[in-house]
């Protein structure tokens, strides 16, 4: 489980800026969200709330309402199945997994879709930024 997360931060200018929370780990070439396995007597949303704070460093509010399962084959003969939730922070400050995470930035959404080499990815990114953008209006 895992959580595609957003934060919001004004410009100079007055206007706001969203932000998506973006790793790369250390096995691998491109970017991703923070995701792990889920711990015995873990709920789905503890599980993500714990990974994206054991890869990150950041604390995160879960929106349940959001839920999309990812389904990948990394190998032949591996099957994988990653369940992902929206959530926002309000936290800037991140620091990478220690040994595991090669890198983690703050992405503005709009250039996020660039760095995913995934089309799963890709299709979570989006309807997790068309959720939030709907619950506003």
């Amino acid at each position: 489980c895992g959580a595609v997360v957003f934060r919001d931060e004004a410009g100079a200018d007055g206007t706001k800026h969203r932000y998506v929370l973006m790793i790369k780990q250390s096995t691998r070439s491109s970017f991703s969200f923070p995701k792990g396995h889920v711990e015995p007597g873990e709920s789905e949303t503890e599980t993500a709330e714990r990974e994206v704070f054991e890869e990150t460093s950041v604390r995160i509010n879960i929106t349940e309402s959001f839920r999309r399962t990812v389904n990948y084959s990394p190998r032949p003969g591996t099957k994988k199945e990653v369940v992902y939730f929206a959530a926002m922070t309000d936290i800037s400050d991140i620091r990478p997994q220690e040994g595991e995470i090669k890198e983690v930035k703050w992405v503005e959404t709009e250039r996020a879709e660039e760095l995913l080499a995934h089309s799963n990815d890709k299709s979570v990114l989006f309807g997790a930024r068309e959720y939030f953008r709907k619950k506003k209006q």
